[in-house]
């Protein structure tokens, strides 16, 4: 009976010191950090990974998760700067840097964190233009997480990094946008093309001082490009005809037309006034008049002579 009480003995304190022992150690990972509270008040030494004694009944184990957290931020619709509706929606990386501050100060951090994010970006959306949320977003994202670290500081997280991911326009703002750079690519499209053909402008002109100082040269440019013209095997040949030869062809043309001129004039001035009388009409009788001076000086009553007014036969 002794042996039997003795063991009974044994056995129980045995169980009770696995009961203790398990009440009172516990397990903190690597990626984890241990707050302890003794009887509701928080110890200031952080439990490190590993095994983690505590006092049975007196003291709570709370485990912090110490890792980077990324959480994203829901759409949220705003007015730019600009005047323009969008939504923008972002993510937030942070990670616990005080696990005790984190567990007291705030009663959940993970949603206090979330709120925030959403308070400040509504607020960034209204600070910043359409064009820097499209296209300079660095900087928009480092006022974000600005925003967002200063409240986060006092709850022992730290801010790793805030990126803005998506920003849906509405579809007349869109439209509105593709005909935007439309437009400026056609732009460029057509200073590129002036530019070509400003340059192509000043090769010509120097090729035509060349050519204009070596007349051979331009029949030498018209046989190659007859060459070229013929080396696709065409049937029909197309052959150019120079400018600079009609251009000699109407000098010549106006040189006979001034020449012919003057030689009518000459021989006009050398046939004199006889040249152009007229010849008599035939079956008209010729009237010789009186001198002009014996008509002024004869009186309106003095009878007139036979013939002399006009009477004869016509």
């Amino acid at each position: 009976m002794v042996v039997d009480v003795v063991v009974g003995v044994i056995a129980a304190v045995l169980l009770v010191a696995a009961v203790v022992g398990g009440l009172s150690i516990r397990v903190v990972q690597q990626f984890q950090r241990g707050v302890v509270f003794r009887f509701g008040r928080v110890r200031e030494e952080v439990r490190q990974p590993g095994l983690v004694a505590l006092v049975p009944v007196a003291d709570r184990l709370r485990r912090v998760n110490v890792q980077i957290v990324t959480l994203p931020i829901p759409a949220q619709e705003g007015i730019t700067r600009d005047n323009v509706t969008v939504r923008v929606d972002a993510v937030v990386y942070f990670r616990v840097l005080d696990p005790v501050k984190a567990i007291v100060n705030v009663q959940d951090y993970n949603f206090a964190i979330s709120q925030v994010a959403q308070t400040s970006l509504r607020s960034i959306i209204g600070k910043s233009e359409l064009d820097d949320l499209l296209a300079n977003r660095e900087p928009i994202n480092q006022g974000l997480e600005l925003m967002i670290d200063s409240p986060a500081l006092s709850w022992g997280i730290e801010i790793d990094r805030v990126e803005i991911k998506d920003v849906a326009l509405p579809e007349a703002m869109k439209r509105s946008m593709s005909r935007q750079a439309e437009a400026e690519r056609e732009r460029r499209a057509r200073i590129i093309t002036a530019d070509g053909e400003y340059q192509a402008s000043a090769r010509l002109s120097e090729a035509a001082a060349v050519m204009s100082a070596t007349p051979a040269a331009l029949q030498l440019r018209l046989l190659q490009t007859v060459v070229e013209v013929a080396a696709e095997k065409n049937s029909t040949l197309v052959l150019p005809f120079p400018v600079e030869l009609l251009r000699f062809l109407d000098s010549a043309a106006e040189t006979h037309r001034r020449a012919a001129s003057a030689q009518g004039a000459g021989q006009g001035a050398e046939r004199g006034p006889a040249a152009v009388e007229e010849p008599p009409l035939p079956g008209m009788e010729q009237l010789e008049l009186p001198p002009l001076e014996e008509v002024l000086d004869r009186s309106p009553l003095d009878p007139a002579k036979p013939g002399e007014d006009g009477g004869g036969p016509r």
